[in-house]
């Protein structure tokens, strides 16, 4: 259950909000000596200010490389190459977009407690069939079953809050 929930937050930190984070470009790859390589491995990204990143290659002969990435990356920017590093200014994003982006939040949050749910679901399975092989008893199931049901509601919370910051983030509240 702990993995459905990082696995959220790392979706999460992917989604544009309109401010400059590094992590924006986390999912791009460069085409580095012949096969992609995340951008984070062959570069150093930082976030000059709100709405500007800097990514400074380790290795300047793959600027024009990281540059075209970035652009077939699919995420609404536009990279500016000036032969030492690529400036990547972040537009603001549109009201329309906005909410495009709170219902891709939705959307994850939603994965995401389907599949903490899917993993009570095998737990109780397997209590279920521990009881009827006569492994534990009824009261031990019916116990773990409650617990199961807590650590379930705690990690689905969780989800809710990052939910709500994320969304928060999204529509600049």
């Amino acid at each position: 259950m702990d993995s459905a929930v990082e696995h959220c937050r790392n979706e999460l930190s992917q989604i544009r909000t309109g401010r400059a984070t590094p992590a924006l470009l986390d999912t791009v790859k460069v085409l580095y000596y012949g096969s992609p390589t995340p951008l984070k491995s062959i570069a150093n990204v930082v976030a000059q200010d709100a709405t500007l990143l800097v990514v400074q290659p380790f290795d300047k002969t793959t600027l024009s490389d990281i540059e075209k990435a970035i652009q077939t990356a699919d995420l609404g920017i536009n990279p500016a190459n000036d032969g030492n590093v690529i400036r990547v200014p972040i537009p603001p994003l549109t009201e329309e977009r906005r909410h495009d982006m709170v219902k891709l939040v939705h959307k994850l949050i939603e994965e995401g407690r389907i599949s903490i749910r899917n993993v009570r679901k095998d737990i109780n399975n397997h209590l279920r069939d521990s009881e009827q092989n006569h492994e534990i008893s009824e009261n031990e199931s019916q116990f773990a079953h409650d617990e199961i049901q807590k650590i379930t509601n705690e990690h689905i919370e969780k989800l809710n809050e990052l939910s709500s910051m994320k969304e928060k983030e999204v529509l600049g509240k």
